[in-house]
């Protein structure tokens, strides 16, 4: 489903959630594109992807999937669904952490919390991978990444309300990326462009 698509012929609350995803106000150091969504899973589902930059420097990256079953998902418990994977090289002595899953997942919870975003539902898992090249590639760094996958059935009203997860996101990409919280009373302010860096 594409964001841009006619929405006359949509469920109303689907439409209305592609419009809050189309016109979302993502961080400067995100750039958001829009993604093919998976088939099947949904009637209903739209995509993105993002990258955390900084100074042209790739710190992590993620996708998430919104879907929407009009006659509701008992697996679900509702009829939306987030799906989310977000992703951050971190040091490598992080992998060792026996902490780092915890903390990780905390992440997303804090996010959809400190947001306001309201779910049932939540489910997924963290994973810590850490590599070290050997022989004719002895000489690249080690390296270590953490990965959340996740979803959670977002509690949407007439009026919307999918902006707070997307805030929530926003939030956890860039708390896995390491970069700092805006500074309070910050607001972001909608792009009329979609797209890398807007």
């Amino acid at each position: 489903m594409a964001l841009g698509e006619e929405t006359n012929a949509l469920p109303p609350s689907f439409a209305k959630a592609l419009q809050e995803l189309s016109t979302h106000a993502w961080r400067p150091e995100i750039g958001v594109d829009e993604i093919p969504a998976p088939q099947r899973i949904a009637p209903f589902a739209a995509a993105i992807t993002a990258d955390v930059l900084s100074d042209d420097v790739e710190l992590g990256n993620g996708r998430l999937v919104l879907l929407h079953d009009p006659m509701g998902n008992e697996t679900w418990d509702g009829d939306f669904r987030l799906v989310s994977f977000a992703r951050a090289d971190v040091e490598p002595e992080l992998v060792a952490d026996p902490l780092l899953a915890e903390v990780g997942w905390s992440w997303l919870t804090d996010a959809l919390d400190r947001n306001g975003a309201r779910y049932v539902a939540p489910s997924g898992t963290v994973t810590s991978v850490a590599s070290q090249s050997f022989g004719s590639l002895g000489d690249e760094p080690a390296r270590a990444e953490v990965e959340i996958r996740a979803s959670w059935t977002p509690i949407l009203d007439e009026d919307g309300g999918l902006a707070a997860h997307l805030n929530a996101w926003d939030h956890l990409l860039c708390s896995l990326a390491g970069l700092p919280p805006l500074p309070e009373g910050v607001v972001m302010i909608p792009s009329a462009r979609r797209g890398r860096g807007h």
